[in-house]
């Protein structure tokens, strides 16, 4: 990234202000803006999270948001009620709380006599998300948002469950929550009162995965929050980001396609990051295009060509060998004028017998059987690849040994897909709980399988959601399971393969036995979404700048963190685990004189063939230090179940130096619901 040092505007920094609630509660921010702006009021630009603006989002923050003020923007980073120093406590995420509260802030700062009365919102993760959510209700100043990494259904497409399974990202995201929620607030900017912020916070922040897995069914709960209930009430233009190697791709499709605003969409070969930082590479000049996106729909400038070019710009990716890590992924830009895109056609291809078959094709019923064993899975990478390699999955022949497994005829000719694909499967199971993993692979003329998108399915979801049935043993039943969308260029002499499998652990918690499916081939088919690719394809590709920002503030490592993945198997136990260490060791912030010591640690284990054995285990530590102020806390949750029941046990200990000055324990049983 190109650090800029001159920007149009010289930008002053309020490192931290009170925002007052109407309720008496006051919120922590800060703020960048043009010295102007004294004189010359601008748009504001929000980002509320509750990563911790002075210390954990510190870095980023200074990257991106003196960039867009030095652009003409006042740009206010808040912490969430309850998080980093501001007041309160913090018991959920997404509530209505937050979302009234961020209203409050938007007229705050509109009402400032810097800002010009128009206002936007911005953010990444869980600042796309309540940036979507606030769009919604339509606060008089909000102009625009620009929305990063994020969701439009809390329940079908987020960190908790996908396709009515329950996924492991909710116990470690709750675990992550859990550490940061153990924080307390910097003594240096809410003085003595810090000690009770903190003790308040450990209270009663409670443990929230006990929360997310006493709904496992799309109920009222996930309605709040999730825009897909009624696109129409967002009025405002959006811009919507993600990457490849994210969790959250798939959303950008369905806003681009639901939403009646002005609106543009952005897919690169990223994972969980804003795409100027981006990683895999390459990264793009995103605050450019942000700059350019608020300048347009905020001060009117509507020639500077915002909106020119195609309406979803994506990475389509080149054909690459299996990595857990990748520094940069080839391909090429390529557009598409609006999504859906005429130019994209679905080709319904019928299962035939360990093979996918050609359009058209006739071929017979074939009963075909898998029941997979719990170790397929076990390189399946993470649900969301939060840039902490080596995390995407594996090589796909470690999987297909346990899975049903269909290939295409080899390529004679290139073959592009973009979009998601589809398998209408025609199944029958033996076991009135059951789900099925779908992964779609690259396979080269070597062998080697690269997994290019999945998607799974709690099957007794095949009649919606909100109702799970159990299936009848034996019975024939027809359900429908979308893959995360994709672009991906297939080469000449590679084959495209199917894989099915009935557990997918620890991606996803699996059925409480193991199941026997019988897949009829012949009555089972495959859609693939295939780009049509000709000489228009040049003239609407998108091109972009190198990324750029403004400087980031001094950070030092004082001792190096440690990343590691391991899959072991004791034959002896019959026993395998997966654990991943995510160490970040200890860094000092040079302006603030803080140290901060971070380190998680993940664990998803199993015994043999029994499918009530697995556990997942997640630790965490968090530190501060600065001169005599040293407090850290810990915190552990395990996860386990039995054939009707989830069994949850937590633990938080908290310290001031040597002394503990909070300790709690929790320990849950929570009915399973169908999962």
């Amino acid at each position: 990234m190109r650090t800029v040092t001159s920007l149009p505007h010289a930008v002053t920094e309020d490192e931290h202000l009170w925002i007052p609630m109407s309720d008496g509660v006051r919120l922590a921010g800060r703020l960048w803006r043009p010295v102007s702006s004294d004189d010359e009021p601008v748009p504001g630009v929000l980002e509320l999270i509750p990563y911790r603006k002075r210390d954990m989002t510190a870095f980023r923050d200074s990257i991106h948001h003196p960039y867009q003020a030095g652009h003409g923007y006042a740009c206010l980073r808040v912490d969430l009620r309850g998080s980093g120093d501001s007041e309160g406590v913090l018991t959920d995420e997404y509530l209505e709380q937050e979302l009234r509260d961020a209203e409050e802030i938007l007229a705050w700062m509109a009402a400032q006599p810097w800002c010009s009365g128009r206002t936007a919102m911005m953010g990444i993760s869980w600042g796309g998300f309540n940036a979507l959510q606030v769009a919604a209700r339509r606060p008089p100043s909000l102009g625009a948002i620009v929305t990063v990494c994020s969701s439009d259904d809390r329940y079908a497409d987020d960190v908790h469950y996908m396709g009515g399974c329950l996924l492991s990202d909710n116990l470690s995201w709750a675990s992550t929550m859990f550490a940061y929620n153990s924080c307390p607030p910097d003594p240096a900017l809410v003085g003595e009162r810090w000690r009770d912020m903190w003790l308040d916070r450990l209270e009663n922040s409670g443990l929230w995965l006990d929360e997310w897995l006493r709904h496992q069914r799309r109920d009222d709960y996930w309605r709040h929050g999730s825009v897909c209930e009624d696109y129409s009430a967002i009025t405002c233009p959006v811009f919507a980001a993600s990457g490849w190697a994210d969790g959250y791709s798939n959303a950008v499709f369905r806003l681009l396609a639901e939403l009646d605003v002005p609106r543009k969409g952005l897919i690169g070969p990223w994972s969980h990051k804003y795409p100027h930082l981006g990683e895999p590479g390459p990264a793009i000049g995103f605050l450019q295009e942000v700059v350019r996106w608020w300048d347009h729909w905020l001060k009117d400038d509507t020639d500077n060509g915002a909106m020119d070019g195609p309406q979803l710009s994506i990475w389509m990716q080149d054909s690459v060998p299996p990595s857990t890590a990748y520094t940069e992924r080839p391909g090429r830009w390529v557009g598409e004028k609006r999504w859906p895109s005429d130019r994209v056609l679905p080709s319904r291809h019928p299962l035939a017998p360990h093979r996918i078959a050609e359009p058209g094709e006739r071929v017979d019923i074939a009963a075909l059987t898998v029941q997979s064993p719990l170790s397929v899975g076990q390189f399946a990478g993470k649900w969301c690849s939060y840039n902490a390699p080596p995390d995407l999955p594996y090589d796909q022949r470690e999987e297909d040994g346990g899975s049903l497994v269909f290939d295409s005829d080899v390529l004679t000719e290139g073959l592009e897909l973009l979009g998601a694909p589809v398998l209408e499967l025609d199944f029958t199971a033996d076991k009135p709980l059951a789900m099925v993993a779908v992964r779609l692979s690259d396979v080269a003329p070597d062998g080697k399988a690269t997994r290019v998108s999945y998607g799974v399915a709690n099957l007794t979801h095949h009649h919606s959601s909100t109702g799970p049935q159990r299936l009848e043993p034996g019975e024939r039943y027809q359900v429908t399971v979308q893959l995360n969308g994709m672009a991906q260029a297939f080469p000449a002499g590679h084959r495209v393969r199917l894989s099915l499998s009935t557990s997918y652990w620890p991606l996803v918690w699996p059925p409480p036995e193991s199941v026997r499916m019988t897949v009829f081939a012949g009555s089972s088919h495959l859609l693939l979404p295939v780009r049509e690719n000709g000489p228009s394809d040049r003239e609407n590709a998108p091109s972009f700048d190198e990324p750029e920002g403004a400087p980031p503030i001094a950070v030092t490592s004082l001792l190096p963190g440690e990343h590691r993945w391991t899959v072991t198997r004791d034959l002896a136990q019959d026993s395998s685990a997966l654990e991943v260490v995510k160490d970040l060791g200890i860094s000092h912030i040079d302006d603030i004189d803080l140290d901060i010591t971070r380190r998680a640690y993940e664990r998803y284990s199993f015994v043999g063939d029994d499918f009530t054995s697995p556990r997942g285990e997640t630790d965490w530590h968090m530190g501060f230090t600065r001169g005599d102020w040293d407090v850290h806390a810990t915190t552990r949750t395990v996860l386990t179940s039995t054939v009707t029941e989830f069994h949850l046990h937590a633990q938080l200990d908290a310290y001031e130096g040597e002394r503990r000055i909070a300790s709690k324990s929790w320990t849950h049983r929570i009915p399973r619901g169908l999962i």
